[in-house]
Protein backbone atom coordinates (compact mmCIF):
# COMPACT_ATOMS: atom_id res chain seq x y z
CA UNK A 1 0.00 0.00 0.00
CA UNK A 2 0.97 3.70 -0.81
CA UNK A 3 1.74 5.64 1.99
CA UNK A 4 2.27 9.41 1.56
CA UNK A 5 3.73 11.68 4.36
CA UNK A 6 2.63 15.49 3.79
CA UNK A 7 2.72 18.60 5.92
CA UNK A 8 2.44 21.94 5.56
CA UNK A 9 4.11 25.21 6.64
CA UNK A 10 2.51 26.36 9.86
CA UNK A 11 1.53 30.33 10.34
CA UNK A 12 1.05 31.47 13.88
CA UNK A 13 0.77 34.41 16.18
CA UNK A 14 4.54 35.54 16.36
CA UNK A 15 4.17 36.71 12.45
CA UNK A 16 0.77 38.60 12.89
CA UNK A 17 1.94 40.42 15.91
CA UNK A 18 6.06 40.79 14.05
CA UNK A 19 4.03 42.84 11.03
CA UNK A 20 2.02 44.84 13.22
CA UNK A 21 4.69 46.48 15.73
CA UNK A 22 6.91 47.14 12.01
CA UNK A 23 3.85 48.83 11.15
CA UNK A 24 4.61 52.24 13.11
CA UNK A 25 3.91 55.47 11.49
CA UNK A 26 6.58 58.61 11.45
CA UNK A 27 5.15 61.53 13.47
CA UNK A 28 4.99 65.07 12.06
CA UNK A 29 5.37 66.35 8.98
CA UNK A 30 9.04 67.74 10.70
CA UNK A 31 9.82 64.58 11.13
CA UNK A 32 9.58 65.42 14.91
CA UNK A 33 8.71 62.43 16.86
CA UNK A 34 5.09 61.86 17.68
CA UNK A 35 4.55 63.88 21.39
CA UNK A 36 7.21 66.70 21.10
CA UNK A 37 6.56 70.73 20.82
CA UNK A 38 4.58 71.45 17.65
CA UNK A 39 5.96 75.16 16.06
CA UNK A 40 2.26 76.77 17.39
CA UNK A 41 3.36 76.13 20.68
CA UNK A 42 1.15 73.71 21.89
CA UNK A 43 2.54 70.60 23.58
CA UNK A 44 2.02 66.89 22.49
CA UNK A 45 1.87 63.99 24.72
CA UNK A 46 4.96 61.90 24.14
CA UNK A 47 4.95 58.15 24.03
CA UNK A 48 6.88 55.49 25.90
CA UNK A 49 9.23 53.99 22.67
CA UNK A 50 7.96 50.49 22.27
CA UNK A 51 10.60 47.48 21.35
CA UNK A 52 9.54 45.18 18.63
CA UNK A 53 10.46 41.21 19.16
CA UNK A 54 12.82 39.62 16.41
CA UNK A 55 10.88 38.18 13.79
CA UNK A 56 10.76 34.34 13.93
CA UNK A 57 13.12 32.50 11.02
CA UNK A 58 11.48 30.81 8.28
CA UNK A 59 10.67 27.03 9.16
CA UNK A 60 12.39 24.55 6.46
CA UNK A 61 9.66 22.80 4.32
CA UNK A 62 9.84 19.12 4.87
CA UNK A 63 10.30 17.37 0.94
CA UNK A 64 7.19 14.88 0.17
CA UNK A 65 8.60 11.28 -0.18
CA UNK A 66 8.96 9.17 -3.25
CA UNK A 67 6.08 6.63 -3.09
CA UNK A 68 6.89 3.32 -1.51
CA UNK A 69 5.49 -0.34 -1.72
CA UNK A 70 5.68 -2.39 1.36
CA UNK A 71 5.59 -6.26 -0.02
CA UNK A 72 5.10 -9.30 1.64
CA UNK A 73 7.52 -12.75 1.58
CA UNK A 74 7.57 -14.14 -1.72
CA UNK A 75 6.18 -18.36 -2.06
CA UNK A 76 7.40 -20.59 -4.03
CA UNK A 77 7.21 -20.96 -7.85
CA UNK A 78 3.92 -22.94 -8.40
CA UNK A 79 5.46 -25.49 -10.75
CA UNK A 80 5.58 -29.26 -11.68
CA UNK A 81 7.32 -30.72 -10.46
CA UNK A 82 7.84 -28.84 -7.48
CA UNK A 83 11.11 -27.37 -6.94
CA UNK A 84 13.37 -28.51 -4.17
CA UNK A 85 13.89 -25.38 -1.96
CA UNK A 86 12.71 -21.91 -2.60
CA UNK A 87 14.17 -19.07 -0.11
CA UNK A 88 11.88 -16.19 -0.04
CA UNK A 89 13.05 -12.47 -0.43
CA UNK A 90 10.42 -9.31 -0.83
CA UNK A 91 9.85 -7.71 -3.58
CA UNK A 92 7.91 -7.28 -7.19
CA UNK A 93 8.86 -10.68 -8.65
CA UNK A 94 10.07 -10.34 -12.63
CA UNK A 95 7.25 -10.42 -14.94
CA UNK A 96 8.32 -10.76 -19.23
CA UNK A 97 8.23 -6.69 -20.59
CA UNK A 98 8.86 -5.44 -24.16
CA UNK A 99 11.53 -4.36 -22.03
CA UNK A 100 13.30 -7.25 -21.27
CA UNK A 101 14.85 -9.75 -23.34
CA UNK A 102 16.53 -13.29 -22.57
CA UNK A 103 20.92 -13.13 -22.62
CA UNK A 104 23.82 -15.01 -22.42
CA UNK A 105 26.21 -15.33 -19.21
CA UNK A 106 30.12 -15.28 -19.82
CA UNK A 107 31.55 -18.61 -21.79
CA UNK A 108 27.46 -19.69 -21.15
CA UNK A 109 27.41 -19.86 -25.81
CA UNK A 110 26.28 -23.51 -25.60
CA UNK A 111 23.07 -22.26 -23.92
CA UNK A 112 21.79 -20.71 -27.44
CA UNK A 113 19.38 -23.22 -27.73
CA UNK A 114 18.10 -23.01 -24.10
CA UNK A 115 17.91 -19.46 -24.55
CA UNK A 116 16.25 -18.84 -28.06
CA UNK A 117 13.27 -21.60 -26.83
CA UNK A 118 12.43 -19.65 -23.23
CA UNK A 119 12.58 -16.53 -24.92
CA UNK A 120 9.77 -17.61 -28.24
CA UNK A 121 7.89 -19.06 -25.06
CA UNK A 122 7.74 -15.95 -23.03
CA UNK A 123 7.35 -13.65 -26.18
CA UNK A 124 10.63 -11.55 -25.22
CA UNK A 125 13.64 -10.86 -27.48
CA UNK A 126 16.45 -13.21 -27.44
CA UNK A 127 19.24 -10.82 -27.26
CA UNK A 128 22.59 -13.68 -27.06
CA UNK A 129 26.04 -13.47 -25.42
CA UNK A 130 25.15 -9.51 -24.28
CA UNK A 131 25.36 -8.09 -20.59
CA UNK A 132 22.15 -8.24 -18.88
CA UNK A 133 20.21 -5.66 -18.48
CA UNK A 134 16.81 -4.39 -16.39
CA UNK A 135 13.83 -6.95 -17.22
CA UNK A 136 16.55 -9.82 -18.28
CA UNK A 137 16.47 -13.47 -18.54
CA UNK A 138 20.42 -14.27 -18.03
CA UNK A 139 21.41 -17.79 -18.60
CA UNK A 140 24.71 -18.59 -17.24
CA UNK A 141 26.94 -21.81 -17.20
CA UNK A 142 28.92 -22.62 -13.61
CA UNK A 143 28.88 -23.76 -10.47
CA UNK A 144 29.85 -26.76 -8.74
CA UNK A 145 25.86 -28.19 -8.29
CA UNK A 146 25.09 -31.97 -9.16
CA UNK A 147 24.45 -32.95 -12.65
CA UNK A 148 21.45 -31.49 -13.78
CA UNK A 149 20.73 -29.03 -10.65
CA UNK A 150 20.34 -25.27 -11.44
CA UNK A 151 19.71 -22.03 -9.21
CA UNK A 152 17.41 -19.83 -10.39
CA UNK A 153 17.35 -16.14 -8.63
CA UNK A 154 14.90 -13.27 -9.15
CA UNK A 155 16.74 -9.95 -7.66
CA UNK A 156 16.64 -5.82 -8.57
CA UNK A 157 13.93 -6.92 -11.55
CA UNK A 158 16.34 -9.54 -13.30
CA UNK A 159 16.33 -13.46 -13.47
CA UNK A 160 19.26 -15.05 -13.41
CA UNK A 161 19.34 -18.96 -14.11
CA UNK A 162 22.65 -21.05 -13.46
CA UNK A 163 24.06 -24.57 -13.40
CA UNK A 164 26.90 -26.50 -13.92
CA UNK A 165 25.32 -28.29 -17.32
CA UNK A 166 23.15 -26.98 -20.25
CA UNK A 167 20.80 -29.69 -18.68
CA UNK A 168 20.36 -28.01 -15.54
CA UNK A 169 19.84 -24.54 -17.06
CA UNK A 170 17.27 -25.95 -19.21
CA UNK A 171 15.05 -27.22 -16.23
CA UNK A 172 15.80 -23.72 -14.82
CA UNK A 173 13.63 -22.14 -17.51
CA UNK A 174 11.01 -25.06 -17.38
CA UNK A 175 10.87 -23.78 -13.78
CA UNK A 176 10.46 -19.74 -15.08
CA UNK A 177 7.83 -20.75 -18.02
CA UNK A 178 5.30 -22.98 -15.62
CA UNK A 179 5.72 -19.95 -13.26
CA UNK A 180 4.72 -16.92 -15.20
CA UNK A 181 2.26 -19.72 -16.70
CA UNK A 182 0.44 -20.21 -13.77
CA UNK A 183 0.60 -16.66 -11.82
CA UNK A 184 2.09 -14.17 -14.41
CA UNK A 185 5.00 -13.64 -12.71
CA UNK A 186 8.27 -15.68 -11.30
CA UNK A 187 8.16 -14.59 -7.94
CA UNK A 188 10.82 -12.95 -5.96
CA UNK A 189 13.36 -14.79 -3.95
CA UNK A 190 16.21 -17.88 -5.32
CA UNK A 191 15.44 -21.22 -6.40
CA UNK A 192 18.14 -23.92 -5.86
CA UNK A 193 17.31 -27.34 -7.15
CA UNK A 194 18.14 -30.46 -8.29
CA UNK A 195 16.10 -33.96 -9.26
CA UNK A 196 16.36 -37.25 -6.78
CA UNK A 197 16.65 -39.47 -9.53
CA UNK A 198 19.07 -39.23 -12.45
CA UNK A 199 16.65 -41.53 -14.41
CA UNK A 200 13.24 -40.33 -15.25
CA UNK A 201 11.48 -42.00 -18.44
CA UNK A 202 8.50 -41.90 -20.20
CA UNK A 203 8.38 -45.59 -22.53
CA UNK A 204 5.82 -46.06 -25.48
CA UNK A 205 5.32 -49.32 -26.97
CA UNK A 206 5.68 -48.31 -30.66
CA UNK A 207 5.54 -51.61 -32.24
CA UNK A 208 2.40 -53.46 -31.59
CA UNK A 209 0.76 -49.71 -32.61
CA UNK A 210 2.13 -47.22 -34.50
CA UNK A 211 2.27 -43.59 -33.20
CA UNK A 212 3.81 -40.91 -36.04
CA UNK A 213 6.72 -38.98 -35.58
CA UNK A 214 4.14 -36.18 -34.88
CA UNK A 215 2.57 -37.79 -31.58
CA UNK A 216 6.32 -38.72 -30.50
CA UNK A 217 7.79 -34.99 -30.55
CA UNK A 218 4.64 -34.00 -29.16
CA UNK A 219 5.21 -36.30 -25.78
CA UNK A 220 8.93 -34.82 -26.33
CA UNK A 221 7.72 -31.48 -25.52
CA UNK A 222 5.82 -32.59 -22.81
CA UNK A 223 8.75 -34.31 -21.02
CA UNK A 224 10.84 -31.51 -21.29
CA UNK A 225 8.69 -29.50 -19.76
CA UNK A 226 8.17 -32.06 -17.09
CA UNK A 227 12.20 -32.08 -16.57
CA UNK A 228 11.84 -35.98 -17.76
CA UNK A 229 15.09 -37.02 -19.11
CA UNK A 230 14.65 -40.51 -21.00
CA UNK A 231 12.16 -42.01 -24.05
CA UNK A 232 11.73 -45.81 -24.35
CA UNK A 233 11.17 -46.66 -27.80
CA UNK A 234 10.11 -50.19 -28.18
CA UNK A 235 10.09 -50.76 -31.24
CA UNK A 236 10.15 -54.58 -31.95
CA UNK A 237 7.82 -56.99 -30.90
CA UNK A 238 5.33 -59.67 -32.44
CA UNK A 239 2.72 -57.49 -33.96
CA UNK A 240 5.17 -55.12 -35.24
CA UNK A 241 8.66 -54.01 -36.57
CA UNK A 242 8.33 -50.14 -36.76
CA UNK A 243 11.39 -48.71 -37.83
CA UNK A 244 13.04 -48.58 -41.38
CA UNK A 245 16.07 -51.15 -41.73
CA UNK A 246 18.80 -51.18 -44.23
CA UNK A 247 19.85 -54.41 -43.33
CA UNK A 248 16.79 -56.50 -42.62
CA UNK A 249 13.97 -54.18 -44.55
CA UNK A 250 11.93 -58.03 -45.07
CA UNK A 251 11.26 -57.23 -41.27
CA UNK A 252 9.71 -54.24 -41.34
CA UNK A 253 5.89 -53.16 -40.74
CA UNK A 254 4.29 -51.65 -43.59
CA UNK A 255 3.07 -48.35 -41.19
CA UNK A 256 6.85 -47.17 -39.54
CA UNK A 257 9.04 -44.36 -38.50
CA UNK A 258 11.83 -43.78 -41.36
CA UNK A 259 15.11 -42.98 -40.21
CA UNK A 260 14.87 -39.07 -41.26
CA UNK A 261 11.80 -39.12 -38.82
CA UNK A 262 14.43 -40.83 -36.21
CA UNK A 263 16.44 -38.28 -36.53
CA UNK A 264 13.96 -35.36 -36.18
CA UNK A 265 12.69 -37.26 -33.13
CA UNK A 266 15.87 -37.51 -31.79
CA UNK A 267 17.11 -33.93 -32.66
CA UNK A 268 14.27 -32.87 -30.80
CA UNK A 269 14.59 -34.74 -27.96
CA UNK A 270 18.33 -33.67 -27.72
CA UNK A 271 17.21 -30.19 -27.66
CA UNK A 272 15.16 -31.00 -24.20
CA UNK A 273 17.93 -33.05 -23.07
CA UNK A 274 16.67 -36.18 -22.97
CA UNK A 275 18.42 -39.61 -24.06
CA UNK A 276 16.24 -41.91 -26.42
CA UNK A 277 16.75 -45.52 -25.21
CA UNK A 278 16.20 -48.00 -28.17
CA UNK A 279 15.02 -51.63 -27.45
CA UNK A 280 14.88 -54.66 -29.90
CA UNK A 281 13.76 -57.04 -27.42
CA UNK A 282 14.51 -61.34 -28.18
CA UNK A 283 14.91 -63.64 -27.78
CA UNK A 284 11.25 -63.64 -27.15
CA UNK A 285 8.73 -60.50 -28.82
CA UNK A 286 10.10 -61.21 -32.02
CA UNK A 287 7.06 -62.31 -33.97
CA UNK A 288 7.84 -60.02 -36.81
CA UNK A 289 11.28 -61.02 -37.35
CA UNK A 290 9.53 -64.55 -37.66
CA UNK A 291 6.97 -63.43 -39.65
CA UNK A 292 9.53 -63.33 -42.39
CA UNK A 293 12.13 -65.91 -41.07
CA UNK A 294 9.60 -68.92 -40.55
CA UNK A 295 12.93 -71.00 -39.84
CA UNK A 296 13.43 -69.19 -36.55
CA UNK A 297 10.46 -70.31 -34.83
CA UNK A 298 10.96 -72.25 -31.69
CA UNK A 299 8.95 -75.52 -31.64
CA UNK A 300 8.45 -77.51 -28.48
CA UNK A 301 8.47 -81.23 -28.04
CA UNK A 302 4.55 -81.63 -28.29
CA UNK A 303 5.13 -79.25 -31.67
CA UNK A 304 4.03 -75.99 -30.08
CA UNK A 305 5.21 -73.29 -31.57
CA UNK A 306 5.27 -70.19 -29.08
CA UNK A 307 4.75 -66.67 -30.57
CA UNK A 308 7.22 -64.38 -31.20
CA UNK A 309 9.94 -66.87 -29.53
CA UNK A 310 12.80 -67.90 -31.81
CA UNK A 311 15.14 -70.63 -31.91
CA UNK A 312 18.29 -69.81 -29.37
CA UNK A 313 20.34 -72.83 -30.44
CA UNK A 314 19.78 -71.70 -34.15
CA UNK A 315 22.91 -69.50 -35.21
CA UNK A 316 20.99 -67.83 -37.34
CA UNK A 317 18.69 -66.34 -35.30
CA UNK A 318 21.63 -64.40 -33.17
CA UNK A 319 23.12 -64.15 -36.73
CA UNK A 320 20.23 -61.58 -37.77
CA UNK A 321 19.55 -59.75 -34.15
CA UNK A 322 23.19 -59.07 -34.48
CA UNK A 323 22.24 -57.50 -38.07
CA UNK A 324 20.15 -55.03 -36.34
CA UNK A 325 21.67 -54.17 -32.98
CA UNK A 326 24.67 -53.00 -35.23
CA UNK A 327 22.50 -51.21 -37.45
CA UNK A 328 20.63 -49.51 -34.86
CA UNK A 329 23.41 -48.91 -32.65
CA UNK A 330 24.51 -46.20 -35.50
CA UNK A 331 21.27 -44.69 -35.78
CA UNK A 332 20.85 -44.01 -32.24
CA UNK A 333 23.79 -41.94 -30.24
CA UNK A 334 22.37 -41.96 -26.78
CA UNK A 335 23.79 -43.21 -23.71
CA UNK A 336 21.47 -46.34 -23.39
CA UNK A 337 20.53 -49.56 -25.44
CA UNK A 338 17.80 -51.91 -23.98
CA UNK A 339 17.95 -56.10 -24.78
CA UNK A 340 14.54 -56.47 -23.96
CA UNK A 341 15.01 -60.00 -22.21
CA UNK A 342 11.62 -60.88 -20.59
CA UNK A 343 9.43 -63.39 -21.02
CA UNK A 344 11.32 -65.77 -23.20
CA UNK A 345 8.41 -68.63 -23.83
CA UNK A 346 10.98 -71.64 -23.12
CA UNK A 347 11.61 -70.29 -19.46
CA UNK A 348 8.25 -69.79 -18.74
CA UNK A 349 7.35 -73.57 -18.56
CA UNK A 350 7.07 -75.74 -15.85
CA UNK A 351 10.05 -77.74 -17.11
CA UNK A 352 11.95 -76.27 -19.94
CA UNK A 353 14.48 -78.90 -20.69
CA UNK A 354 11.51 -81.14 -21.48
CA UNK A 355 9.59 -79.12 -23.39
CA UNK A 356 12.49 -77.95 -25.32
CA UNK A 357 14.87 -80.56 -25.61
CA UNK A 358 16.83 -79.10 -28.61
CA UNK A 359 17.19 -76.20 -25.91
CA UNK A 360 18.56 -78.60 -23.59
CA UNK A 361 20.93 -80.34 -25.73
CA UNK A 362 22.79 -77.17 -26.68
CA UNK A 363 23.29 -75.87 -23.27
CA UNK A 364 24.61 -78.87 -22.11
CA UNK A 365 27.38 -78.42 -25.61
CA UNK A 366 28.09 -75.08 -24.61
CA UNK A 367 28.24 -75.22 -20.79
CA UNK A 368 28.86 -78.81 -19.52
CA UNK A 369 26.65 -81.56 -18.34
CA UNK A 370 25.29 -79.11 -15.69
CA UNK A 371 23.95 -76.50 -18.25
CA UNK A 372 20.04 -75.86 -18.77
CA UNK A 373 17.66 -73.87 -20.79
CA UNK A 374 18.59 -70.95 -18.81
CA UNK A 375 22.06 -71.17 -18.94
CA UNK A 376 22.00 -70.95 -22.65
CA UNK A 377 18.93 -67.89 -22.36
CA UNK A 378 21.53 -66.01 -20.03
CA UNK A 379 24.68 -66.67 -22.90
CA UNK A 380 22.41 -65.15 -25.48
CA UNK A 381 21.90 -61.58 -23.49
CA UNK A 382 25.60 -61.77 -22.91
CA UNK A 383 26.24 -62.40 -26.30
CA UNK A 384 24.23 -60.01 -27.56
CA UNK A 385 25.36 -57.54 -24.47
CA UNK A 386 28.75 -57.61 -26.58
CA UNK A 387 27.90 -56.61 -29.48
CA UNK A 388 26.58 -53.53 -28.25
CA UNK A 389 29.36 -52.92 -25.42
CA UNK A 390 32.21 -51.74 -27.90
CA UNK A 391 29.65 -48.60 -28.79
CA UNK A 392 29.87 -47.34 -24.92
CA UNK A 393 25.89 -47.17 -23.79
CA UNK A 394 24.77 -48.49 -20.74
CA UNK A 395 22.72 -51.79 -21.37
CA UNK A 396 19.37 -52.36 -19.62
CA UNK A 397 17.31 -55.49 -19.68
CA UNK A 398 13.93 -56.72 -18.24
CA UNK A 399 14.28 -58.41 -14.54
CA UNK A 400 12.70 -61.45 -15.77
CA UNK A 401 15.76 -62.03 -17.89
CA UNK A 402 18.18 -62.40 -14.68
CA UNK A 403 18.12 -66.05 -13.15
CA UNK A 404 20.15 -67.47 -10.47
CA UNK A 405 21.92 -70.65 -9.74
CA UNK A 406 23.23 -71.12 -13.22
CA UNK A 407 26.13 -72.06 -14.62
CA UNK A 408 25.77 -68.36 -16.42
CA UNK A 409 24.85 -65.26 -14.53
CA UNK A 410 24.17 -61.99 -16.55
CA UNK A 411 26.73 -59.32 -17.03
CA UNK A 412 27.41 -57.22 -14.13
CA UNK A 413 26.82 -54.14 -15.85
CA UNK A 414 23.84 -54.91 -17.25
CA UNK A 415 21.07 -52.94 -15.55
CA UNK A 416 17.80 -54.47 -14.52
CA UNK A 417 14.60 -52.76 -15.11
CA UNK A 418 12.38 -53.67 -12.69
CA UNK A 419 8.65 -54.38 -13.84
CA UNK A 420 6.82 -57.52 -12.41
CA UNK A 421 6.72 -60.40 -9.94
CA UNK A 422 4.39 -62.45 -12.18
CA UNK A 423 6.54 -64.59 -13.98
CA UNK A 424 7.23 -68.01 -12.60
CA UNK A 425 10.14 -68.17 -9.84
CA UNK A 426 9.73 -64.46 -9.91
CA UNK A 427 12.20 -62.97 -7.56
CA UNK A 428 11.64 -59.95 -5.03
CA UNK A 429 13.41 -57.03 -5.85
CA UNK A 430 15.44 -57.12 -2.77
CA UNK A 431 17.44 -60.33 -4.40
CA UNK A 432 18.84 -57.90 -7.31
CA UNK A 433 19.75 -55.08 -5.13
CA UNK A 434 21.48 -57.15 -2.80
CA UNK A 435 23.40 -58.56 -5.12
CA UNK A 436 24.84 -55.06 -5.80
CA UNK A 437 22.75 -54.83 -9.26
CA UNK A 438 21.45 -51.06 -10.15
CA UNK A 439 17.19 -51.13 -10.67
CA UNK A 440 15.55 -48.35 -12.74
CA UNK A 441 11.42 -48.92 -11.78
CA UNK A 442 8.81 -49.75 -14.08
CA UNK A 443 6.32 -51.02 -11.67
CA UNK A 444 3.68 -52.76 -13.54
CA UNK A 445 1.32 -52.18 -10.74
CA UNK A 446 1.80 -48.21 -10.95
CA UNK A 447 3.39 -47.22 -13.84
CA UNK A 448 1.71 -49.43 -16.69
CA UNK A 449 -0.87 -47.52 -19.26
CA UNK A 450 -1.77 -51.00 -21.13
CA UNK A 451 -4.07 -50.62 -24.40
CA UNK A 452 -7.45 -52.62 -23.61
CA UNK A 453 -6.94 -53.27 -19.82
CA UNK A 454 -6.24 -56.67 -20.40
CA UNK A 455 -4.77 -59.00 -17.50
CA UNK A 456 -6.71 -57.34 -14.77
CA UNK A 457 -4.60 -54.31 -15.80
CA UNK A 458 -6.34 -50.38 -15.37
CA UNK A 459 -5.43 -47.38 -16.58
CA UNK A 460 -3.68 -45.52 -13.84
CA UNK A 461 -5.14 -41.64 -12.98
CA UNK A 462 -1.94 -40.72 -11.16
CA UNK A 463 -3.79 -40.15 -7.29
CA UNK A 464 -2.02 -43.68 -6.66
CA UNK A 465 1.31 -42.91 -8.03
CA UNK A 466 1.10 -39.21 -6.14
CA UNK A 467 -0.30 -40.66 -2.74
CA UNK A 468 1.59 -43.88 -2.99
CA UNK A 469 4.26 -44.70 -5.34
CA UNK A 470 8.13 -43.59 -4.74
CA UNK A 471 11.13 -45.39 -6.80
CA UNK A 472 11.12 -47.43 -3.84
CA UNK A 473 8.20 -48.93 -4.39
CA UNK A 474 9.33 -51.60 -6.84
CA UNK A 475 7.01 -54.55 -7.32
CA UNK A 476 3.52 -54.43 -5.34
CA UNK A 477 2.88 -51.44 -2.88
CA UNK A 478 5.80 -52.20 -0.60
CA UNK A 479 9.02 -50.31 -0.37
CA UNK A 480 12.72 -51.90 -0.18
CA UNK A 481 14.75 -50.97 2.21
CA UNK A 482 16.19 -47.64 2.56
CA UNK A 483 19.52 -48.51 2.48
CA UNK A 484 19.12 -49.56 -1.37
CA UNK A 485 17.88 -46.69 -2.53
CA UNK A 486 20.89 -45.17 -4.12
CA UNK A 487 21.13 -48.73 -6.22
CA UNK A 488 17.49 -47.05 -7.67
CA UNK A 489 18.40 -45.21 -10.22
CA UNK A 490 15.11 -43.92 -10.93
CA UNK A 491 12.12 -45.06 -13.07
CA UNK A 492 9.78 -44.70 -16.22
CA UNK A 493 6.31 -45.14 -16.96
CA UNK A 494 5.37 -46.74 -19.51
CA UNK A 495 2.40 -46.87 -22.53
CA UNK A 496 1.92 -50.58 -23.50
CA UNK A 497 -0.61 -51.57 -26.80
CA UNK A 498 -1.30 -55.11 -25.82
CA UNK A 499 -4.72 -54.44 -27.43
CA UNK A 500 -3.30 -51.82 -29.91
CA UNK A 501 -7.24 -50.55 -31.26
CA UNK A 502 -8.36 -50.29 -27.82
CA UNK A 503 -7.67 -46.20 -27.83
CA UNK A 504 -6.54 -43.86 -30.93
CA UNK A 505 -3.55 -41.87 -30.49
CA UNK A 506 -5.04 -38.50 -29.04
CA UNK A 507 -7.00 -40.99 -26.33
CA UNK A 508 -3.50 -42.24 -25.19
CA UNK A 509 -2.20 -38.78 -24.65
CA UNK A 510 -4.99 -37.30 -23.01
CA UNK A 511 -5.11 -40.50 -20.81
CA UNK A 512 -1.59 -40.44 -19.66
CA UNK A 513 -1.11 -36.54 -19.13
CA UNK A 514 -2.40 -36.39 -15.27
CA UNK A 515 -0.22 -39.89 -14.33
CA UNK A 516 2.67 -38.34 -16.14
CA UNK A 517 2.26 -35.54 -14.21
CA UNK A 518 2.07 -37.23 -11.28
CA UNK A 519 5.25 -39.57 -11.95
CA UNK A 520 7.47 -36.97 -12.78
CA UNK A 521 6.94 -35.09 -9.01
CA UNK A 522 7.95 -38.23 -7.58
CA UNK A 523 10.97 -38.97 -9.06
CA UNK A 524 12.14 -35.29 -9.20
CA UNK A 525 11.15 -34.90 -5.81
CA UNK A 526 11.89 -37.62 -3.26
CA UNK A 527 9.88 -35.10 -0.04
CA UNK A 528 6.34 -35.98 0.58
CA UNK A 529 4.64 -33.69 -1.38
CA UNK A 530 3.18 -30.53 -0.03
CA UNK A 531 -0.03 -30.42 -2.40
CA UNK A 532 -3.39 -32.73 -1.76
CA UNK A 533 -3.86 -35.05 -5.01
CA UNK A 534 -6.38 -32.43 -6.33
CA UNK A 535 -4.17 -29.40 -5.88
CA UNK A 536 -1.96 -31.09 -7.59
CA UNK A 537 -4.21 -32.10 -10.16
CA UNK A 538 -5.36 -28.54 -10.77
CA UNK A 539 -2.13 -27.17 -11.17
CA UNK A 540 -0.94 -29.99 -13.33
CA UNK A 541 -3.82 -28.39 -15.81
CA UNK A 542 -3.31 -24.94 -15.26
CA UNK A 543 1.13 -24.81 -15.69
CA UNK A 544 0.64 -27.14 -18.72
Amino acid sequence: MMRYSIRRSRRGPALMATAVALATVAACSNGSPSGAPSPSGGTSVSAAPTSAPPPSPTPTPTPTPTPTRTYPLSTAPRTVPAVADHAPARGPGWKPSPAGGVVLGADSAGLADEGKLIAGELGIPYRGAVAAGPGDVELALGGDGAPESYTLTVDDGRVRISGPDEAGVFYGTRTLKQSVKATGAMPEGTVTDRPAKPQRGFMVDIARKHFTAAWLEDRVREMGDLKLNQLGLHFSDDQGFRIESSSHPEVVSAQHLTKAEVRRILALAASRHITVIPEIDSPGHLGAVIAAHPDLQLVSASGRAPRGAVDISDPDSARIVDDLLREYTGLFPGAYWHLGADEYVALMSQNPEASYPQLARAARAKYGASGRVQDLATGWLNDRAAVVRPTGKTLKAWNDGFFTGGVVSAAKDIEVEYWTGREIGARQPVSYLSAGRKLVNLNDDYLYYVLGEPNDFAYPTGRRIYEQWTPRVLRGSTAVPAKYDAQILGGRFAVWCDLSGAQTQAQVAAGIRTPLAAFAQKVWDAEKPALTWEQFKALAAQVR
